[in-house]
């Protein structure tokens, strides 16, 4: 189902959103270069002419939002180990940036996805926050299109849900990834670096067999919290176009809302191709921006106030900043100045 702008036929509701978007729009274009106008221009009248309105599904868990661009092949994977390793039913939400390779076509035809479009690619951020309005359930996940759930991923994070007990929190499932990239939140396995090589069955013979306890600091997908949370710090950063440092900037957002519950649930497992989408887009300069808006790197926040990879032991508690890492963050916040 889409939904398309007509003058002679829409609704009064309808009027009174789009003025009140194109007024927003216009005070927050006013910042933006010539060209970055024209861009944002064309993929917001884009998004208005074309997206659908999914009824509200209690019986669903999650809304899944998907980014993708033009990576259809990897999309259909993902969304397929949704479909048949999943305990339980869940809203699909893709966002589809441009679509050129017959995505948005695919998309259009799948009646248990909904979706939301733009013509240009408007990034992970603009995409995430578009998605993220389609959603009807309680809890909004960040997943990434090159990604393969591992059966019953869905159940480990809900019953962390449960046990928890309140909204305030952010949870990540487990990444098993055929690189090493140090990063210590992460199972290192080789199943496959694309799908020509993925060896879809021994991953799911050997999935179980490792074992990973849950760890601290969550901020990859996939992600997720309570949408009561996301509308409060309003979802991924928009200085950070095209996403480039929008997952650490997105726990720390939390943790100045006051989360301090990030964890990584160990038995959640999802298998990570790894950059088949940000390798392809132009870089934003998300470390300087990062620290231009809070101070400090987002290493030194995964380090002093996330603890990531840690093994994950309850809340987490302010940092406290001796005097090297006080001069060393004014160095940073010195340096990022000249990078504005």
């Amino acid at each position: 189902m889409s939904w398309s702008i007509n003058p002679d036929n829409s609704s009064q509701s309808e009027e009174v959103r789009t003025t009140l978007w194109v007024g927003f729009m216009s005070k927050f274009l006013s910042n933006q270069s010539f060209t970055a106008q024209l861009l944002i221009v064309m993929s917001f009248i884009n998004t208005l002419q074309e997206r659908n309105h999914p009824e509200v599904d209690t019986k669903k868990q999650f809304s899944i939002l998907i980014p993708s661009w033009n990576n259809l092949p990897y999309l259909k994977l993902c969304i397929e180990s949704i479909r048949k390793n999943s305990l339980f039913n869940h809203q699909i939400i893709v966002h589809v940036n441009e679509g050129k390779d017959g995505t948005l076509d695919w998309v259009r035809e799948q009646s248990d996805i909904d979706y939301t479009y733009s013509a240009n690619n408007i990034g992970i951020c603009y995409a995430l926050n578009y998605a993220a309005q389609q959603a009807t359930t309680d809890y909004i996940l960040y997943m990434n299109d090159d990604m393969y759930v591992c059966p019953d991923w869905d159940k480990a994070i809900s019953e962390e849900i449960k046990a928890i007990g309140h909204p305030y929190f952010f949870l990540s499932a487990t990444m098993i990834e055929p690189y090493n990239t140090n990063n210590n939140c992460v199972i290192h396995h080789d199943y496959g670096t694309d799908l020509k090589s993925f060896n879809e069955a021994k991953l799911l013979k050997e999935y179980q067999t490792f074992k990973k306890p849950d760890w601290t600091g969550a901020t990859w997908p996939p992600n997720i919290v309570h949408r009561d949370i996301w509308n409060a710090v309003g979802g991924y950063s928009v200085e950070f176009h095209p996403g480039m440092y929008s997952d650490p900037d997105f726990s720390m957002k939390l943790w100045k809302m006051g989360i301090r519950l990030f964890k990584g649930v160990g038995e959640s497992k999802v298998y990570h191709f790894s950059g088949r989408s940000t390798g392809r887009v132009k870089k934003n300069k998300g470390y300087f921006t990062f620290i231009q808006k809070w101070g400090m790197t987002s290493g030194y926040v995964m380090t002093h106030f996330l603890h990531k990879g840690e093994e994950f032991h309850g809340m987490l508690t302010e940092p406290v900043d001796n005097a090297a890492a006080k001069v060393k963050n004014l160095f940073k916040r010195v340096s990022a100045s000249l990078h504005a």
